[in-house]
């Protein structure tokens, strides 16, 4: 018995013929391509269910003029049928290029990490977490001490680095950096001033906005948002750029001509964002202040002089010290938290993009967490 199947083009053929009643012998002619639509399973599936048992199912393709994944795809359908059927399948009869293709598919099984991950019980998942954060908190100190001795070897004079390296990236996050920057901390000195103005207005108190937003800039928002944006413009390249390098073999390259990536890759920019962040901190807090001042002026009907002049009474260079050095510290965090990441980057394309995020993340949390100490201990000796 022989069934066939052609297509309304003419050129995907299927037959199916019975050498003996417990064998099925596919046999394939034409032009097997994604652009024919070749033939579906349903006239496989149900020649095996109807009639006599099969126990072997064997290919012909010499009648096969062309062929691209559709084939392949349409024979990883018959073997899994196969499978589920408890059927031989004598691939003996395809062409080569397409039993490679199936040896090659049968030695990567897929996985599916998400539905191992469901399956385990809520305190192994819980387990796991814990580990994973353990073994997170050990590679931060473990990097921190590698970290502390590429410092302690720069300062010694011997630490193997290339200068223009840290020229080049103090202009990538410095002067590269400015414009969103600029927007950023105008907006947020803008919104301080305006969100203060509605207060202080309910108790005549509108010239105190000039405190507001120059205490607030320079003490806290000037370096967070500075910090912030850093870490989402430089840390995660910072990231990309290590990761490709270690997906290429770079750093393992670099090992072997023995260069520390310590002191070639990751000093150079750690120091270059160290020594930025403080300028780009002042700079904020000038962008913050000139928000405020639109503010005042345009809706307090605030003049320039009194606004200046009350800004000048409030701020004070302790204020302004205490910023500068919170950038600072930002900015060593940002830096290793994308060096880190990107040291740590797997052998793969979607690793790459994994440690950038996992980059951003993990620097705008530490800045977070740093501020909180830093304003807890400043409190605690009164200033």
């Amino acid at each position: 018995m022989a069934v066939t199947t052609d297509q309304a083009s003419g050129v995907g053929e299927l037959s199916l013929s019975r050498p003996s009643p417990d064998s099925l012998l596919l046999r394939f002619s034409g032009s097997w391509t994604i652009a024919t639509k070749p033939p579906s399973l349903d006239t496989v599936r149900a020649e095996i269910s109807g009639g006599t048992p099969v126990k072997r199912i064997a290919f012909d393709t010499q009648d096969l003029q062309a062929w691209d994944s559709s084939l392949l795809a349409f024979v990883v359908g018959i073997d899994r049928l196969c499978e589920a059927e408890k059927i031989e399948a004598d691939a003996a009869g395809l062409p080569d290029g397409v039993r490679s293709l199936l040896k090659l598919a049968a030695a990567v099984p897929p996985t599916d990490a998400r539905s191992e991950k469901a399956s385990l019980g809520f305190l192994a998942q819980a387990g796991q977490e814990a580990i994973g954060m353990v073994q997170a908190l050990g590679e931060l100190i473990s990097f921190q001490g590698e970290m502390a001795v590429a410092m302690g070897q720069a300062l010694r004079r011997k630490a193997r680095y290339q200068g223009s390296d840290v020229l080049l990236y103090m202009q990538e996050a410095g002067a590269q950096a400015l414009p969103i920057v600029s927007l950023i901390s105008f907006l947020v000195g803008l919104i301080l001033a305006f969100v203060g103005a509605q207060q202080l207005e309910l108790f005549g108190a509108e010239i105190f906005v000039a405190n507001l937003v120059g205490i607030g800039m320079a003490r806290e928002m000037a370096a967070i948002m500075t910090g912030i944006i850093m870490a989402g413009r430089t840390g995660a390249a910072y990231a990309a750029q290590l990761g490709t390098m270690q997906v290429n073999e770079e750093i393992d390259a670099l090992s072997t001509f023995g260069l520390k990536p310590m002191e070639f890759l990751v000093l150079p920019r750690y120091l270059a964002l160290v020594a930025m962040m403080p300028l780009l901190c002042l700079y904020s807090i000038l962008m913050g202040i000139f928000g405020g001042f639109i503010v005042a002026v345009f809706m307090l009907d605030l003049t320039s002089t009194l606004y200046f002049e009350q800004l000048v009474k409030s701020l004070t260079l302790t204020q302004i010290i205490i910023g500068v050095v919170k950038a600072a510290i930002y900015g060593a965090i940002v830096a290793e938290a994308g060096c880190m990441r990107g040291i740590q980057c797997g052998r793969s394309a979607s690793a790459v993009g994994e440690a950038a995020t996992s980059a951003v993340v993990l620097a705008i949390t530490m800045i977070i967490v740093a501020n909180g100490v830093i304003d807890v201990l400043l409190y605690a000796v009164g200033i």
